[in-house]
């Protein structure tokens, strides 16, 4: 965040707390939702528990990539140009918060019978289909809501922070569950279910209700639009939202695979989680301070790079000493300052991009830039569904016999599984982001500025 003169005389931003606190609830229930059914509970659920054939569930989240390709661009080009007396993104956020709430309690009932792999492998389609449909329709609604409410760093900062602190439960509510998935299941199929109704019934509350306490630019629903192919190649023409897809990316996919490999890497060595979640919680803590103190000095663009190199150091640790207890802490510690980052730096940067785009066309297109961005950023998550199975053969995992049982080379797989790719992601993106993106320094924050007086008269 570049707190510098020029933002500093920007037009003063004052967004209520109440609706601070209610948008950071609902993006903390729709991110709950996601983490716990595509962050790996889904495929254990599926695999681990009916006995699913690791490559249909491979072959299921490839499929589910594709449906991606096609969902995300085009609501976000139809939520652009719709029209209606709640907004252009309530209605999505407000109606399918009932919706989304009934998929996710359905995912977690076995629909037929018998447990045959054809019929586990469309019950796990159909769920996923359904559920991103959904899914996509709220949370890119909830994304740019911070952009539509605020121009500035100063004032997004505190949305995002408070997002940020919601966060928190949306990451330690299947921290824990997923860490736990094999024990409860082991225990009481009925006493998971109950626990996943209840999830999916409090936030379905909570989305609906949040809905009622904040609100969005009017002036962009008059705005004339551009075609869909014509909206899509700009996006892709401004060269610096590409620079940020290397990072949202790479999060996308890092979120994901860190959720899967957790009941294997804690099975695997015997490390409490309590310990490596308490330094992660306290790495989250110090990292919220480091971007929005220092990082307010360093700007969007330095303070990422740091948080990558950061972040892919303790992961690198992890990844080489991993089944010693303290390498686990020093590798969660790490990630806490990382996650921390990515919750609160890159959401800010997506923002400049955006505004970047009004500034050379314009239009405020931010559910077109949500879409394409989850175009590119959605497969991230089938990727990694399908490449950590398929890694863990590499080191010679057997899947018929428990996780604490595997050869101390399948021990090493699940860590070389769940941390390689991660790692490399995260310096390739801090090697991009120092070289190639250009929204950073005075001309940018004049910029800045000038949308700021423009988007105050218009109102």
């Amino acid at each position: 965040m570049n707190n510098t003169v020029e933002e500093r005389n920007m037009p003063k931003e004052e967004i209520p707390l109440s609706s601070r606190l209610w948008l950071g609830g609902a993006d903390c229930m729709i991110t709950t939702l996601c983490t716990i059914m595509t962050g790996g509970g889904l495929t254990f659920f599926f695999v681990n528990y009916f006995g699913m054939d690791a490559g249909w569930s491979a072959t299921c989240w490839l499929l589910f990539g594709i449906w991606n390709a096609i969902n995300d661009p085009l609501f976000g080009y139809i939520s652009d140009r719709t029209k209606s007396k709640l907004g252009r993104r309530i209605p999505y956020i407000r109606y399918g918060s009932v919706l989304i709430a009934g998929v996710f309690v359905l995912s977690w009932v076995k629909w037929f019978s018998t447990g045959s792999n054809i019929q586990m492998f469309a019950q796990m389609l159909i769920s996923l289909f359904f559920f991103d449909m959904l899914y996509t329709a709220i949370a890119t609604s909830l994304y740019v809501m911070p952009y539509e409410m605020a121009v500035t760093n100063e004032a997004r900062g505190k949305i995002l922070f408070v997002k940020v602190i919601f966060g928190l439960v949306a990451l330690a509510v299947p921290l824990v569950l997923l860490a736990e998935l094999e024990h409860i299941l082991e225990q009481s199929l009925l006493q998971f279910q109950i626990v996943m109704t209840v999830i999916g019934c409090v936030a379905g509350v909570v989305i609906f209700c949040s809905t009622f306490f904040y609100r969005e630019k009017v002036r962009a629903e008059a705005e004339e639009q551009y075609p869909f192919m014509q909206s899509l190649v700009t996006c892709l023409k401004n060269h610096n939202f590409l620079v940020f897809e290397i990072i949202s990316f790479s999060v996308t996919y890092i979120q994901t695979a860190l959720m899967i490999g957790l009941s294997y890497y804690f099975e695997a060595t015997g490390i409490g989680f309590v310990f490596c979640y308490a330094a992660m919680f306290i790495g989250i803590m110090i990292g919220m301070y480091l971007w929005t103190k220092p990082g307010a000095r360093w700007g969007v663009k330095k303070s990422i790079v740091i948080m990558c190199v950061l972040f892919a150091t303790g992961m690198l640790v992890m990844l080489i000493f991993g089944k010693y207890t303290w390498a686990g802490v020093a590798g969660f510690f790490c990630a806490g300052i990382g996650f921390a980052g990515g919750m609160y730096m890159v959401p800010l940067m997506n923002g400049d991009v955006i505004d970047y785009d009004e500034h050379i066309s314009g239009q405020r297109r931010e559910g077109m830039y949500a879409g394409v961005n989850s175009f590119i950023c959605k497969p991230a998550i089938s990727i990694a569904n399908a490449l950590f199975p398929i890694m863990l053969l590499w080191f010679g995992y057997d899947t018929q016999i428990a996780i604490a049982q595997q050869t101390e080379t399948a021990k090493f797989g699940i860590r070389f599984a769940w941390l390689f790719v991660p790692v490399l992601l995260l310096y390739i993106c801090a090697i991009c982001i120092s070289r190639f993106y250009s929204l950073d320094g005075s001309k940018w924050d004049q910029i800045k500025q000038g949308l700021a007086q423009k988007r105050t008269g218009d109102e």
